[in-house]
Order: C-alpha cells, then sequence, then structure tokens
C-alpha cells in the first residue's frame, strides 16, 4: 500500500513537471519574434480577432479608384458623401435591409410582401458600379419568390422594366439630394 501511495505522487509529481515544462516553451510564443521576410519585430497577438483588424488596418482594400492616387477624388467619396449610396438608402427605406457594404459597393435587401401577402414577396440587390450620378453607375438585381405552400417556393428575376423603375427612382432621389447639397453649400 505504500509503496502504491508513493508511486501515486511521483505520477502527480511528474504530471505537474510535465506540464509546467509544456506551459513554459508555450510561452515562448508570446515573445517578440522576426518576421523571416521583412526581418521586423512583431509579437504574436493570440486574439485572432485582434490580429484581423491589425491586417485590416495595415493593409485596406480600395475597391473604387487607385490607392497609389494622391488626393483622388473616388478615394474616400464612395462611402458617406456618395450621393447613390444615400438616395438607395432614402428611396427603398420601406424594404428590410440584409447587408450593406460601403466599401464592396452593394446593398442587399430582403424579402418584401406587399400588402403583407406573404405568398408572392420581392428581393432586390443593388450593386455599385461607379459613384457618378449617371444611370450606369448602379445595377438592380430583382427576385421574385412565388409560394404555394410553406416548402413550395419558386424564385424567378423579375423583368428589367421593374428593375429599370427602381434604378429611375434612385437616380432621380440622387439628383434631388444632389441640388439640395448644392443649395446648402451656397449658403
Amino acid at each position: 500500500m505504500i509503496f502504491f501511495k508513493k508511486l501515486e505522487n511521483l505520477s502527480y509529481f511528474v504530471i505537474i513537471f510535465a506540464l509546467t515544462l509544456l506551459l513554459s516553451s508555450c510561452s515562448s510564443l508570446f515573445k517578440e519574434k522576426k518576421d523571416p521576410v521583412t526581418e521586423k519585430k512583431e509579437i504574436w497577438e493570440p486574439n485572432s480577432d485582434a490580429r484581423a483588424r491589425k491586417h485590416a488596418d495595415e493593409n485596406p482594400v480600395i475597391i473604387f479608384g487607385d490607392k497609389n492616387k494622391k488626393n483622388s477624388s473616388q478615394d474616400s467619396e464612395f462611402g458617406t458623401s456618395n450621393v447613390l449610396w444615400r438616395a438607395t438608402l432614402k428611396s427603398l427605406d420601406f424594404l428590410p435591409l440584409i447587408n450593406s457594404d460601403y466599401r464592396g459597393g452593394i446593398i442587399i435587401y430582403d424579402w418584401y410582401s406587399v400588402d403583407n401577402n406573404p405568398k408572392e414577396q420581392i428581393k432586390i440587390s443593388v450593386q455599385f458600379l461607379s459613384n457618378e450620378l449617371k444611370s450606369d453607375s448602379i445595377k438592380i438585381t430583382a427576385h421574385k419568390r412565388t409560394c404555394k405552400t410553406v416548402e413550395g417556393c419558386s424564385s424567378s428575376t423579375i423583368d428589367q422594366n421593374f428593375a429599370s423603375s427602381i434604378k429611375d427612382s434612385i437616380i432621380n432621389s440622387a439628383r434631388t439630394l444632389k441640388v439640395e447639397e448644392a443649395k446648402n453649400q451656397k449658403k
């Protein structure tokens, strides 16, 4: 019995010793290291979200415009000051919004039924191709879903006349916003 007690105590000691060695070797992960390519010293961040944010901040993605051009009007204009973006949000504010991405230049709306008719629903996506105020700067994609039963639904693309009418509404709203901005700047 005494032999087994000593053996049990010894096994606890060996486990604790092994864990101590293992954990002390892991501490080298958090130490300063050199990047083999750039030879910059950096500290490894264990939080993946923080690493991703740091990478995104150091390597921005420019969708519209040339990142090498200085004072380009397209670099920061697309986001909040883009009149087409604001006109789209204003014109389609009755639709439930799923996703909007300034940098990617896309707004996706959720399925919407007119007069609460769940058997027929529409879904609209707006893609921004340019930040100029002209009709070919945006692309509207509209889908219609018809459901006979809860499981029996079919989707199809709505004709271009519907998409064109939405595009015209957005362009007209953008022109109105542009005129209002010009009036406010003169004051």
